[in-house]
Parts: C-alpha cells; sequence; structure tokens
C-alpha cells in the first residue's frame, strides 16, 4: 500500500500560485519573443517525458493538440534528432530542454550553446530556457505530490 501524499500545491497554494504566475510570464514573454506556442508546448512535453511526469504529460499533449500539434510529432517526439519533422527552432529549443532538464548528468556544452545562438535570439534563448526550468519545477511538484490523472472521454471507433 502507498502512503497518502500531500499535494504540494493544495497544501502550500501561495508558493503554487507564485509558480503558475511565473509559467504565464514565460508565456507571454514567449509569444513577445515570437515564439510558438507549439514549441513552448514541445518543450514541456520533452521535459516531462525525462522525468516520467504522467500528470505534465497527459496536460501538455492535451494542450500541444489543442494548439495544432500533429499526433505523429508527438509520437516522434523522444526521437527528434532522427527525424526532420521538427524545425531548427524546435529543435534548438529541444535541445537545450533536455540540456536543463539533465543538468546534473550533463551540462548544456559551449558547442550546444553555439548552435542554440546560431537560430534564436538572445530573448527566445532565454524565454526557453526559462521554460524548461518551470515545467520542471511542475514535474516535481505533480510526481512528489502523485498528482492523478482523470481518463478522458476518448472516441472509439466501431471496430474497438
Amino acid at each position: 500500500m502507498t502512503t497518502p501524499r500531500i499535494y504540494l500545491d493544495k497544501q502550500t497554494p501561495s508558493v503554487f500560485k507564485a509558480l503558475r504566475a511565473t509559467a504565464a510570464e514565460v508565456r507571454a514573454r514567449a509569444a513577445e519573443a515570437g515564439l510558438a506556442h507549439i514549441t513552448l508546448e514541445l518543450v514541456n512535453l520533452r521535459v516531462s517525458q525525462i522525468n516520467r511526469c504522467a500528470y505534465c504529460l497527459d496536460l501538455h499533449t492535451h494542450l500541444a493538440l489543442q494548439a495544432g500539434e500533429t499526433t505523429q510529432r508527438l509520437a516522434v517526439l523522444p526521437g527528434w534528432r532522427d527525424t526532420q519533422l521538427f524545425s531548427e527552432t524546435e529543435r534548438a529549443a529541444l535541445e537545450l530542454a533536455e540540456a536543463v532538464t539533465l543538468v546534473a548528468s550533463d551540462h548544456l556544452s559551449d558547442e550546444e550553446y553555439a548552435r542554440a545562438r546560431a537560430i534564436l535570439s538572445d530573448d527566445e534563448i532565454s524565454v526557453l530556457l526559462w521554460a524548461a526550468i518551470t515545467i520542471n519545477a511542475f514535474n516535481r511538484v505533480s510526481i512528489l505530490s502523485r498528482h492523478e490523472i482523470t481518463r478522458r472521454d476518448v472516441p472509439r471507433t466501431p471496430s474497438q
């Protein structure tokens, strides 16, 4: 039997509110910098995949699909380096997101940073780094709280 967890967002709502405000600010600065909403959702998903945060994977898959992302690109996101389905901007964003998430074992190299700077503006790099930092924090809140996923209604075809 698992020990019930406190929901960090409910136990200390003022701190969670500040984290949500940070996420809102990141989204606003991303739009101001000209980054597509889908790019932010790809970052959110890739970080959540690495961290194995089921709650955030569910949420950001749903948000990405709502924003117009394709199921094909979502399906191959873990192997983004091995496909040409992602733009240069998205590839740079995903590389930064992985570097932030894996910072304890693999720091962002000068070569990776130079690749990002060749594609992205300083504002875009800053916002993408903040986006990865922020979703990593949300992942940890959800994982440590063991946030539950509620089942969405999935249309079934007659053969199912």
